[in-house]
């Protein structure tokens, strides 16, 4: 059983994270906006950052991957999924440290409000609310909603294919080195990538899978 969590989320468990931009405004525009967020979540995973964001941000692609990857040993939270949309994040988490969840999402989010305000000369609230948590039960929940959220840029018209859309995780999962943000699947769900691609490519049976993500896209929940 899928239900929304309205207490405190629990350490070792899988959730939906979500959130949108105020009256559907859209937020990614360019390329340069949607890896300033990914580099935000990258830098953002960690409870002590060892260098300034500021430092982070200038270092090259390759340099932030080898800072990660020092660090990573101290994850607030395990990556297992994410698609970015022109006006809302999609992300899997598995909360490693208690309150990880909260604190990646506040200092994240909180971090790039300041950021696109600034770089674009407004004030105010950026996100319609902190962010909102489904937990993912099983297996088969967690691939069925994975699924979902890389097809999400096929559903709205930006690409026909989600392999095309750089700003997601589907690119890893098809073990394709392009991938944004490496996300670790490790301990929690093992994928063929050939089969994975199939089972997102196969429009058909994503249509019969529906009814099983159904409660799991917060999106359609309205409490």
């Amino acid at each position: 059983m899928v239900t929304v969590r309205k207490d405190a989320i629990v350490t070792g468990g899988v959730y939906h994270i979500f959130t949108r931009s105020i009256a559907g405004f859209e937020i990614f525009r360019s390329s340069i906006i949607f890896e300033r967020f990914i580099d935000t979540l990258q830098y953002y995973n960690q409870v002590s950052p060892s260098i300034k964001l500021s430092h982070f941000l200038d270092l090259s692609a390759d340099a932030k991957r080898r800072q990660v990857e020092t660090r990573h040993h101290d994850p607030l939270v395990q990556m297992l999924c994410y698609c970015l949309m022109p006006t809302h994040p999609h992300l899997i988490l598995k909360q490693l440290k208690d309150c990880g969840i909260s604190i990646f999402m506040s200092n994240t989010l909180n971090s790039f409000t300041r950021y696109f305000n600034i770089s674009h000369q407004r004030k105010g609230p950026l996100w319609e609310s902190e962010f909102k948590n489904v937990i993912v039960d099983t297996d088969e929940q967690l691939l069925h909603l994975s699924r979902y959220i890389h097809l999400n840029p096929v559903s709205a018209g930006l690409v026909t294919s989600p392999r095309d859309w750089k700003y997601s995780s589907f690119g890893q999962y098809i073990s394709d080195p392009a991938a944004e943000l490496n996300c670790n699947l490790k301990g929690v769900l093992d994928i063929n990538p050939s089969d994975y691609a199939k089972f997102v490519n196969g429009r058909a049976a994503y249509q019969r899978s529906l009814s099983l993500i159904k409660s799991l896209l917060i999106e359609n929940y309205s409490g």
